[in-house]
């Protein structure tokens, strides 16, 4: 059974080139309807699908600016009357080691990458609500995920979309609206001339595509964090070590760096269904030691 998206509308923003171009392809090709949004690029991409027999529109929004993506979710209500995908992929870099970037530079990437995404899941929340129907995939990385330099500004809004995902999935599961994340591995413009030819072949966007598509599907899991790239998937989780009791007393902070081994022991970790299975695990083993 192929994953068909005949019926649905799907907004993907910064799609006039790179990934967000070939996720809007990919949608299109299994039959959504595509608003296509970039700040330039959008209607080559709208006149690709519908040379290929789709349906297209296109939209220069920038997604930094709420009443733009306010309007942009407009539009595509007014031409099909629904919005059930946001793929948020719009993003932009401002490389620095941290000691040399400069404040405007940390915002403006924080700006586009977060509040961008932030902006459009606001605009299709009432939408998906009201229709008891969504699925929104924001764009990670394995920079926001582990980290890598000169990318602190970059680093810093990618992990916040994971935050932010944790709590979109959970408020939205009770109207079937599934949040995931896609942390992509592909050659871009972005990469280009830093890799040898043969890594840059098989770091082919179109291999990140299947991805995006799994996660924005009728059948999608939620609150995921997909890695792809190379034609290879993984799944990225946030997990919770089993912890140690050391109650609170004068040398409390002594015997946690002594145990700290003990405390960070990954065998036996959980993926927390929310942020309240920290403070239960807590409580849980502080009551257990005060009965023994």
């Amino acid at each position: 059974m192929g994953l068909d998206f005949s019926g649905r509308v799907a907004i993907v923003t910064g799609a006039g080139g790179g990934l967000g171009r070939l996720h809007a392809l990919g949608l299109a090709a299994r039959g959504a309807r595509v608003l296509v949004n970039d700040l330039g690029g959008a209607q080559a991409v709208v006149d690709e699908i519908n040379a290929a027999g789709g349906q297209a529109l296109a939209n220069g929004a920038s997604v930094d600016d709420a009443e733009a993506v306010q309007a942009m979710v407009d539009q595509a209500l007014a031409a099909w009357g629904q919005v059930d995908i946001l793929v948020n992929n719009a993003g932009i870099l401002r490389d620095k080691s941290f000691a040399k970037m400069t404040l405007a530079d940390f915002r403006q990437v924080v700006d586009v990458h977060l509040m961008g995404a932030v902006h459009c899941c606001k605009a299709v929340w009432p939408v998906m609500n009201e229709r008891k129907y969504g699925r929104i995939v924001m764009t990670t990385s394995s920079t926001g995920l582990y980290g890598n330099f000169g990318q602190s500004n970059y680093g810093a809004a990618k992990m916040a979309l994971v935050g932010l995902m944790q709590t979109l999935a959970i408020e939205g599961a009770k109207n079937d609206i599934r949040v995931n994340c896609l942390a992509p591995t592909a050659a871009t413009r972005m990469t280009e001339g830093l890799l040898p030819p043969a890594v840059l072949a098989a770091l082919q966007p179109e291999a990140v595509v299947p991805a995006l598509l799994w996660l924005a599907s009728s059948d999608a899991p939620t609150r995921a964090i997909a890695c792809a790239g190379a034609g290879t998937f993984s799944a990225a989780h946030i997990t919770l070590s089993q912890g140690l009791f050391l109650g609170l007393d004068a040398d409390t902070p002594e015997r946690l760096a002594q145990s700290w081994a003990q405390v960070s022991d990954r065998q036996g970790d959980s993926v927390p269904g929310s942020g309240a299975a920290q403070g239960q695990t807590e409580i849980a083993q502080s009551m257990a030691a005060a009965r023994r």
